[in-house]
């Protein structure tokens, strides 16, 4: 399978980033251009932050499954950052043979004892549902097709000490560009900005969503003027500064570690 890896020493932090540009012939899912632009960015940013990270690319819905298994298990210092990027639906995405990976999987295995005092932060870049078509200069991470499922059965697999940062908002697509999608470059844009990655997590995603909300404004016949909000769930127990700079600012060293 196609892989990456920064190598860091085993008790950094770390990041796993899985995001489908291409899927295997047959499947009727459009071609995600702009995919690969925001992992290799990711990439760049997380390493110089001290995250090891991992980037696979293309895998099938079973390969992903694996992955993110796997990476449960494995330690890490003080945080996991998953990045999920593809084509999906509530509570799903979709793997390049174009079978489906229930999030609620993904979540649910890093409440385990190896992962369950550390700190989890998920980024999903894919549509939550067909509300908005393709336009002209944009395409949407959402099919066709439509699979059932439970709207709320994701979020109530997400462990302790996790938060999740959905692109969209549920029901809605999620859109992407040729130059990368505008929640994953913003969320890029943050982090490389003057005190943008020291800021405690919940003030970096509600800037994330105050951004794509009044930033972005899509164009096209069809899209022109459509907007597009993130939301994130959390259920961490602790403020927590997973991208700052330790030698900098200290109160990075306390996240997790239970508060008095």
């Amino acid at each position: 399978m196609p892989f990456l890896r920064t190598r860091k020493p085993l008790t950094c932090n770390k990041a796993v980033l899985v995001s489908v540009t291409k899927f295997d012939p047959g499947v009727d899912l459009g071609i995600r251009n702009g995919a690969r632009r925001d992992t290799k960015r990711l990439h760049k940013i997380l390493s110089r932050l001290g995250f090891q990270v991992d980037i696979h690319n293309d895998l099938s819905a079973n390969e992903i499954q694996q992955v993110f298994k796997t990476a449960s298990t494995e330690p890490v210092d003080k945080c996991f950052v998953g990045v999920l990027s593809s084509h999906g639906e509530e509570g799903l995405i979709f793997g390049a043979d174009g079978a489906a990976v229930r999030l609620a999987d993904i979540f649910g295995w890093f409440g385990n004892p190896v992962m369950a005092e550390k700190t989890k932060v998920f980024f999903v870049q894919a549509c939550r549902g067909t509300d908005l078509d393709s336009g002209v200069e944009l395409q949407t991470d959402s099919p066709e097709l439509s699979q059932e499922e439970d709207s709320f059965s994701h979020c109530h697999a997400i462990p302790i000490n996790c938060a999740v940062t959905f692109a969209t908002s549920p029901g809605y697509s999620a859109f992407l560009h040729p130059l990368g999608s505008v929640f994953i470059q913003t969320l890029c844009d943050l982090l490389e900005e003057e005190g943008g990655k020291n800021l405690e997590i919940n003030q970096l995603l509600t800037r994330l969503n105050y951004r794509v909300a009044y930033s972005f404004e899509a164009r096209g016949r069809d899209l022109g003027g459509k907007k597009v909000m993130p939301c994130f769930v959390t259920r961490l127990t602790r403020e927590v500064f997973p991208f700052a700079d330790r030698a900098q600012h200290p109160q990075a060293l306390k996240y997790g570690t239970e508060q008095d």
